[in-house]
């Protein structure tokens, strides 16, 4: 139902921000220097919070305008409680629902686990970001923003500020003089490209992480989730794929024996 669309949609982006006094300690304490002595300018107030991390404008000292996401404090021990009721309910789940068996809660709790803790290592998200920029070099689909490692750490991660329209505000993209179609087949085709070409791909493409660039292409930010397929698994799903638009259902299920579902 949209009012409760439009609740989870605050969670994207609008999580209640930390100090940003608590954002300059982490800051300060992961790079093991003053702010001065990495920026030029320091913006306390946040641009934006989620429930991992939030974002702080900033100047390099030779003026560049970056981004700075920082962890936020004390996180991890929310999440690591937040999981033990997870693995208690899944191990409750195992024992008494006959269902359990077919759906192996414990093995999505575990993999959760993982996943939510790889989105705490600015160091790995800021790997994934260079790994999906060197994959679209001069693209006119998607852009994916610089990573300046000299400023970034594992509770810190210093990238290009950009400028964007958050791609799910129809009319502000139409304003600005771009087809929503051509956005459609820009994005489409950026993740078809991760998906089918490089076996690599932005996991967690909800609006907050989306926006539409001044020429019409799709930047992305947030790097912390990504997904990665090997070449027969990329065959499978492509052939499923095909076999959905060519509305050949008796073959999609024959792929999904083939591939071992």
């Amino acid at each position: 139902p949209p009012d409760i669309a439009a609740q989870l949609t605050r969670l994207q982006d609008d999580v209640p921000p930390f100090p940003g006094a608590s954002a300059k300690a982490v800051v300060e304490q992961s790079l093991g220097a003053s702010l001065s002595e990495h920026f030029a300018t320091f913006d306390l107030e946040p641009l934006a919070s989620a429930s991992v991390a939030q974002v702080h404008g900033a100047s390099l000292k030779d003026g560049t305008e970056v981004v700075v996401k920082v962890v936020r404090p004390g996180i991890e021990v929310v999440i690591d409680q937040d999981l033990g009721l997870l693995y208690q309910l899944a191990r409750l789940a195992d024992r008494h629902w006959p269902d359990a068996r077919r759906l192996r809660p414990l093995e999505v709790v575990a993999d959760y686990d993982k996943t939510v803790h790889d989105e705490l290592d600015m160091m790995r998200e800021g790997a994934n970001a260079s790994q999906l920029r060197s994959n679209f070099p001069d693209s006119e689909m998607i852009y994916v923003p610089r990573v300046y490692w000299e400023h970034s750490r594992r509770e810190v991660l210093a990238m290009e500020r950009i400028d964007g329209i958050p791609i799910d505000e129809r009319e502000t993209i139409i304003k600005a003089g771009h087809d929503p179609d051509d956005i459609l087949i820009r994005a489409a085709g950026s993740l078809f490209n991760q998906v089918f070409r490089d076996g690599f791909f932005h996991a967690d493409q909800h609006p907050g992480n989306l926006f539409v660039g001044k020429e019409g292409e799709i930047i992305a930010v947030d790097f912390g989730i990504m997904g990665r397929l090997d070449k027969p698994t990329r065959r499978y799903l492509g052939e499923m794929l095909m076999s959905f638009l060519n509305r050949d259902y008796r073959r999609v299920a024959e792929v999904h024996f083939e591939a071992g579902y």
